[in-house]
């Protein structure tokens, strides 16, 4: 049992889904069996009850789980039917370890964040990998490195990762931003520096920075993020902003990401060079179109577009 945890730090909304659909589809692509499972650290039970216009859309799943709007990027790129197992929330974890204390299966115990809960956050995590018999599980730890709701669930991975074998079967992507300052065009390598001391002071060191910016970074930056990280220089990825995020599997690809996580850990992928020929001709249909067709959608939330992206993602497709 394998698994690659995906963090972010900085800011929200780095596209830490897309990193983690991204790495999913080029490790499938070489015959690996992938899943995906999505950590949110807020308190609701699911997304069902939570506002499009804060949250983005409900995605709903086969099983009828009411889920993040990550888990429908999951199964767009990893052609993947999830089920609302592969979604722990905070809601989820804490009603799970009161009903237990209420039955007694403490046996009196003192109930405790650690290790009650974290227990029962490894727990989920691993039995959902097991349900899927899958040969890699990916993790994405939501939220942002240093925000007090997900500190319990850094703490379950950083057990998990220890009690699996950090060599071989856990490995740790921290996304991060590298902003481009002044009119000289300056990237600025602190707030990754700062973000990764957060995540260490987490106990856990990154094994690849994915550096989320608006052009690719110099490789004068990628050594002094190696260097000030202690981050392999060749795991440092620059992910320079996409013309389509279908596009952003190319990317990581053409800088070896898929190549350094079989390595890292040992995999024995089916084929050498990934099967690509449908994605790359999925990604030239979207981004050169020969036909424009306008289609009205009508909804109550129109005002945010991510309250039906999975509607405009099938436009899109």
């Amino acid at each position: 049992m394998k698994f690659i945890f995906v963090s972010g730090g900085v800011i929200s909304g780095l596209g830490k889904g897309i990193t983690a659909s991204s790495i999913g589809l080029l490790l499938k692509s070489r015959g690996i069996r992938v899943t995906s499972i999505k950590v949110d650290p807020y308190l609701n039970i699911d997304a069902g009850t939570m506002n499009p216009y804060e949250h983005g859309e409900v995605y709903v799943l086969d099983d009828g789980g009411e889920v993040d709007l990550d888990l429908g990027n999951y199964e767009r790129f990893m052609n993947l039917s999830l089920g609302r197992d592969n979604n722990i929330t905070t809601g989820k974890v804490y009603r799970s370890v009161i009903d237990n204390e209420r039955k007694g299966s403490y046996l009196g115990k003192t109930v405790q964040i650690i290790p009650h809960i974290t227990d029962e956050i490894k727990s989920r995590m691993i039995q959902a990998a097991r349900d899927s018999a899958a040969d890699v599980v990916i993790v994405e730890l939501g939220g942002t490195v240093g925000d007090i709701e997900s500190m319990p669930f850094l703490e379950a991975v950083r057990q998990l990762g220890r009690d699996i074998g950090r060599n071989e079967n856990a490995l740790f992507i921290h996304c991060t931003l590298v902003p481009i300052m002044g009119t000289v065009g300056e990237e600025k390598t602190k707030p990754t520096q700062h973000s990764v001391k957060d995540l260490m002071n987490a106990g856990i060191r990154p094994d690849m920075i994915i550096c989320r910016c608006k052009q690719e970074i110099t490789e004068q930056a990628k050594r002094k993020i190696s260097m000030f990280c202690d981050v392999d220089e060749n795991a440092v990825v620059s992910c320079p902003d996409a013309r389509t995020i279908y596009e952003v599997p190319m990317i990581l690809d053409r800088q070896g990401v898929a190549d350094y996580i079989i390595k890292r850990m040992d995999l024995t992928p089916l084929a050498k060079k990934p099967e690509m020929d449908e994605w790359k001709g999925l990604v030239e249909r979207i981004v050169k179109p020969k036909v424009t067709v306008e289609i009205a959608l009508v909804g109550k939330y129109t005002a945010l577009a991510d309250s039906y992206l999975s509607h405009l993602e099938s436009f899109t497709h």
